[in-house]
C-alpha cells in the first residue's frame, strides 16, 4: 500500500478513522503484556493506513474468539502520515500496540528492530520467501507479519472508454494495454485527443509504476549511491514528465480532489495494485463503470504491501503479536482481500478458494482472483530498496511535481533533485 506524493497545495489528510470494538481477550502470553492475568481487560490499537480491508465485521470475528479485549482502529488517509508518526514515536511513547509499516519504508524501519517484538516462532514460513527476508534483521529475528503484495493491473472505466471510442471491455482493453510504456501513453494521447481529458490519474503513479520494474534504482546492495547517475531512473524520470504529466489529472494521489475524480470522471485508468480496488470502491461506491483488465504496461510489477509490527516497548506486547498472528494468518488474509483487494503474502492464502475463486461484484464481477494471481506471477524485479529508498524516491516524485505544476521545467526540476541527493 502506498504513495506519498501529493498535489501541491493539496493538504495531507491524516483523517483517522476509529471503530472501538469490544473484542475478546488475548491467546498466549509469553509474560511480556502489561498482567498476566488472562481475563483482564485491556485495550489494543491497530493503526494503518488506506484500507488493509481490516472491516468492524473481521475484528468481530476475532471478539467472537477472545474475551475482554477491546480493539480501536486506527486509520491514516496515506503511508506518508504513518511513516511520521511511526518514526517520531518509535522506542518513545505514542505508538499503537500494532503498527502497520508500508514496503517502501519498511527498511528504514529495519534499522530499529531491536525496538520491534519477534514475531512467533508458529508464524514462520507462512509468507512468501522474499517478503518474510525482508523483514528479518541481522541476527535473524523476524519483526514483521507480512500482509500483502501489490500485483498491479489496470483499473479503467469502461463507460469513459467507449465514450472515447476505445476498447471497453476487459479482455480487449486488456489487449489495448498489451505493450511497453510507449503504447500506454499513446492510447493515453488517443484518450485525450476524443475526450480533452488526461486519462490518466497521476503522473506520480507512473512513475511509481516504472520504477517498480527497475531491480536497482537509487542504491546498490554494497551502499554504493547510484541514483543520479542511474540512466534508468533518469529515463524514467524523462517519460513520465514528457509523456504522463499531459496526459495525467494530479501529480500525485491522495488529496481530496483525487479521491472524489474516481466518481466524477476527471480521469479514466489508473494503474492498479489489488489494494486499489477498495480505494476505488470506496471512493465512487455509486460508479458503475470501472472494470479491471490484467494487463500492465511493460509486464508485471509489485505495488505496495506492508507488514504489521508490535513495539517492543507496548503495553501489551503478547496480546499485540496474538491478534497481529490472528490478522496476518491464511484464513484473514483471504478475507481482508474479498474485503479491500489486498492479495496475500501468505503462500497458503494464495490456493485458497476464496482467493482463486473470488469475484469482485462492484468491478462488473471481475474475476479479481485469477486477475491478480496472473498479476503476480508476471513480476519478475522486485527493486532493492534500503532505508534510503524512501528519501530518494520521495524527492523524485518531488521532481515530478514541480513539472507538473509549472515551477521548474524538466532540466531544472531534474537539478534541482541532484543537488537534494548530492544533500542526502
Amino acid at each position: 500500500m502506498n504513495s506519498r506524493a501529493f498535489r501541491r497545495g493539496a493538504v495531507a489528510v491524516a483523517a483517522f478513522s476509529a471503530s472501538a470494538i469490544v473484542l475478546a481477550g488475548c491467546a498466549g502470553s509469553s509474560g511480556n503484556s502489561a498482567s498476566t492475568d488472562p481475563n483482564e481487560e485491556i485495550t489494543l490499537t491497530v493503526a494503518t493506513f488506506n484500507n488493509f480491508g481490516y472491516t468492524d465485521e473481521l475484528l468481530q470475528e476475532y471478539m467472537d474468539e477472545n474475551p475482554n479485549v477491546t480493539i480501536v482502529h486506527n486509520k491514516a488517509a496515506e503511508s506518508g502520515d504513518a511513516r511520521k508518526n511511526y518514526f517520531q514515536k518509535l522506542g518513545k511513547e505514542g505508538l499503537a500496540d500494532i503498527e502497520a509499516v508500508e514496503i517502501d519504508w519498511f527498511a528504514e524501519a529495519m534499522q530499529y528492530s531491536d525496538l520491534l517484538a519477534e514475531v512467533p516462532d508458529s508464524a514462520k514460513g507462512r509468507w512468501l520467501d522474499w517478503k518474510e527476508a525482508g523483514a528479518t534483521d541481522g541476527d535473524g529475528r523476524l519483526v514483521g507479519f507480512g500482509t500483502d503484495i501489490g500485483p498491479q493491473a489496470i483499473c479503467y472505466r469502461a463507460d469513459l472508454f467507449a465514450a472515447a471510442g476505445l476498447a471497453s471491455t476487459p479482455a480487449d482493453v486488456a489487449t489495448l494495454f498489451d505493450g511497453d510504456w510507449n503504447n500506454f501513453f499513446d492510447v493515453a494521447d488517443q484518450y485525450k485527443a476524443a475526450t480533452g481529458k488526461p486519462m490518466i490519474d497521476a503522473a506520480n503513479s507512473v512513475l511509481q509504476g516504472i520504477v517498480n520494474q527497475l531491480e536497482y534504482t537509487y542504491t546498490e546492495p554494497d551502499g554504493t549511491v547510484i541514483a543520479t547517475e542511474n540512466p534508468e531512473i533518469a529515463d524514467a524520470y524523462n517519460l513520465v514528465v514528457e509523456r504522463a504529466v499531459p496526459n495525467a489529472a494530479y501529480s500525485g494521489q491522495w488529496s481530496d480532489d483525487w479521491n472524489a475524480s474516481m466518481a466524477n470522471g476527471e480521469f479514466a485508468a489508473m494503474l492498479c495494485p489489488g489494494w486499489m480496488l477498495g480505494v476505488i470502491s470506496g471512493n465512487a461506491p455509486d460508479v458503475t463503470g470501472w472494470e479491471v483488465a490484467d494487463v500492465f504496461p511493460n509486464g508485471g510489477a509489485n505495488w505496495g504491501g506492508s507488514y504489521l509490527t508490535v513495539p517492543a516497548n507496548g503495553k501489551n506486547v503478547d496480546a499485540a503479536l496474538a491478534l497481529a498472528d490472528w490478522l496476518t494468518a491464511p484464513e484473514q488474509q483471504a478475507k481482508t482481500f474479498v474485503n479491500a483487494g489486498q492479495f496475500p503474502s501468505a503462500i497458503e492464502a494464495q490456493s485458497d478458494p476464496a482467493i482463486t475463486d473470488s469475484t469482485n461484484e462492484y468491478f462488473n464481477n471481475a474475476p479479481t482472483g485469477e486477475i491478480f494471481a496472473a498479476r503476480s506471477e508476471a513480476i519478475t524485479v522486485t527493486p532493492f530498496k534500503d532505508a534510503n529508498y524512501f528519501k530518494y524516491h520521495d524527492a523524485l516524485q518531488n521532481a515530478v511535481n514541480r513539472v507538473f505544476d509549472g515551477l521548474e521545467d524538466q532540466k531544472t526540476s531534474w537539478n534541482t533533485w541532484v543537488a537534494e541527493v548530492e544533500a542526502f
